[in-house]
């Protein structure tokens, strides 16, 4: 088995150490956010950190690393106040994944990938058009993690769209039906299947 202690894994090779720190934690949720500028040019960028926060009220956080480099969706979200999830599925990985490319803020993913933003209702943000799962999200804090020098965003889900055949009788979404994808580390992907669904578990008697 391979081993590393903290001082080897701070000397590693740069490269290697992000691959192995980055997939380390197990895999990971693989989410377009969108977002919109003031000036009204659509963004859409990928992410792997986005996690469940708390049900009541709905809420998600994602990690964003330090902001001493322009981040086009901070500054949307900032500026905004909304933004949008949408999970990423098997046949938009290799477009889902382009989104990581830094482009000038005056250049939208949406045109340069086969991506297409979906706007609905009176929400400003672009979704991700054919997306199994969409939320629209409102922005509600900001919490700076010193340690590593990143964000966590916090936001509150305000509307949520499910394609019908993913969601089940008990509330739950069977994401593998929509062969949505997941992130192992910070460029593979895979796409996990449905084993078995447990019961809540009690302590035995």
């Amino acid at each position: 088995m391979a081993f590393f202690t903290f001082k080897q894994i701070q000397d590693l090779e740069k490269i290697y150490k992000i691959n192995l720190i980055n997939s380390c934690s197990g895999f990971k949720s693989a989410n377009l956010l969108g977002s919109i500028s003031e000036e009204g040019i659509a963004n859409v960028a990928v992410f792997s950190s986005v996690t469940h926060l708390g049900s009541n009220p709905p809420t998600l956080g994602f990690i964003l690393r330090p902001t001493t480099v322009p981040r086009d969706t901070y500054k949307n979200i900032k500026d905004t106040g909304v933004f949008t999830i949408n999970h990423i599925y098997e046949d938009i990985i290799e477009d889902a994944h382009h989104t990581s490319a830094k482009y000038p803020k005056n250049i939208s993913e949406f045109d340069v990938t086969n991506l297409e933003a979906e706007y609905k209702g009176d929400f400003k943000a672009p979704f991700v058009k054919d997306s199994p799962v969409q939320m629209s999200m409102r922005f509600v804090e900001e919490v700076y993690v010193s340690s590593n020098d990143v964000m966590l965003i916090v936001a509150e889900i305000q509307e949520l769209y499910i394609h019908d055949e993913l969601l089940q009788e008990d509330g739950l979404i069977n994401l593998s039906k929509g062969n949505i994808a997941t992130i192992n580390g910070l460029d593979t992907y895979a796409i996990p299947k449905f084993k078995k669904q447990l019961s809540y578990q009690r302590p035995k008697t």
